[in-house]
């Protein structure tokens, strides 16, 4: 299955990939969505997308290579989302790989992700893939 880098301007974005994304992201806006990718990309936040032979988008990937002090160096996943018609049928793992593939060939030590305490269903993926639980994420919220 193909995977494709889609850079800030991409008609693809809006088309393919922010309909996949608003499944997990509801909130997300055509404009919200335009907004933080054309931020975020100078900064290395990067979208992989996953097509089947029809030209459709099954998964999308919202990622990142950083540096950081505990990790030294990793990618970050910001979103991983398979459409919920391609659930279980190993396109969310087709995408995990490949990231994992780009992690160890930029020398990363990790691949890392947050998932929302009530995403059973995601938990129980990032398990069979071998992601082990090794902190909490905390937050506070700024109004």
């Amino acid at each position: 299955m193909p995977f494709v880098d889609l850079e800030p301007g991409d008609e693809r974005l809006a088309r393919d990939v922010l309909p996949v994304l608003q499944e997990l992201r509801p909130h997300l806006t055509p404009a919200a969505f335009a907004a933080v990718y054309a931020e975020g990309y100078p900064r290395g936040l990067r979208f992989t997308a996953s097509y089947d032979d029809r030209g459709r988008c099954l998964a999308v990937a919202g990622w990142r290579l950083v540096a950081t002090t505990a990790a030294l160096r990793k990618i970050y996943v910001d979103d991983l989302v398979t459409t919920a018609a391609r659930r279980g049928q190993g396109t969310g793992a087709a995408l995990l790989h490949e990231l994992e593939r780009r992690a160890r060939d930029a020398g990363c030590r990790v691949l890392d992700l947050d998932s929302g305490a009530d995403r059973e269903d995601a938990h129980r993926f990032h398990f069979r893939e071998q992601m082990v639980i090794r902190g909490f994420h905390f937050l506070r919220r700024l109004t």
